[in-house]
C-alpha cells in the first residue's frame, strides 16, 4: 500500500540493515538500524494503481521479515501486514463486503528458486497467487478499466481524505 516513486523506475535496491528487538510486551520484531545485519531486497514493479503497487522481491539476504520491513521503510508497507502495515487501511480492507478487500497479508511466494543442498543443482518452485490475493489485484484492475480507479480506490483508504 501507498505510491511507488516514479523516479524509481520498473526496479528499486533496499539495501537498509535490519536488527531484531523486542517489544516491552515481548513480540519479535525487526526494524532498519545502523548496527543491524546486512540486507539487500531488489523490488520490481509488476502494476500499480492510486495507493498500490504489486511487486516482486528478489531477496539477495534472508533476513527474519526482510520483505515486510524493507517496504515499511519505503512507505509501501503490505496490505494486511499486522505487524509493520497500515493498521486502519487493513482493518477497512478486510470488512464485508470491501471493494477490494482481502482478510490477511498480502504476500506470497510466488517463485523460489535455489541450489540443492547435496548436488548443487539449480532448482525452482512455482505457486499460482492465491485466490484471495487474486480477487484483490482483478478489483483494482476493473476499477482502473472502470474508470472509477482513483475515486474509487480512494474511497477504501482512510488516509486518502487527508493532507500529506
Amino acid at each position: 500500500h501507498g505510491e511507488w516513486a516514479s523516479d524509481w523506475g520498473r526496479r528499486r535496491a533496499v539495501k537498509e540493515p535490519l536488527h531484531k528487538y523486542l517489544t516491552p510486551e515481548g513480540e519479535r520484531r525487526v526494524r532498519v538500524q545502523a548496527d543491524g545485519m546486512p540486507s539487500l531486497t531488489v523490488f520490481n514493479l509488476v502494476d500499480r494503481w492510486p495507493g498500490y503497487a504489486l511487486l516482486e522481491a528478489e531477496l539477495k539476504t534472508g533476513r527474519t521479515h526482510q520483505i515486510r520491513v524493507h517496504l515499511a521503510h519505503l512507505g509501501l508497507p503490505i496490505v494486511g501486514d499486522a505487524k509493520y502495515g497500515d493498521f486502519a487501511l487493513n482493518k477497512e480492507l478486510a470488512r464485508t463486503g470491501a471493494r477490494p478487500g482481502i482478510k490477511r497479508m498480502f504476500l506470497h511466494a510466488h517463485r523460489l528458486k535455489l541450489a540443492h543442498p547435496i548436488t548443487g543443482a539449480p532448482l525452482q518452485f512455482e505457486a499460482p497467487l492465491p485466490a484471495d490475493c487474486r480477487g484483490f489485484v482483478d478489483a483494482l484492475r476493473a476499477q482502473r478499466e472502470s474508470g472509477a480507479g482513483e475515486d474509487a480506490t480512494a474511497a477504501a483508504r482512510p488516509d486518502a481524505a487527508r493532507p500529506e
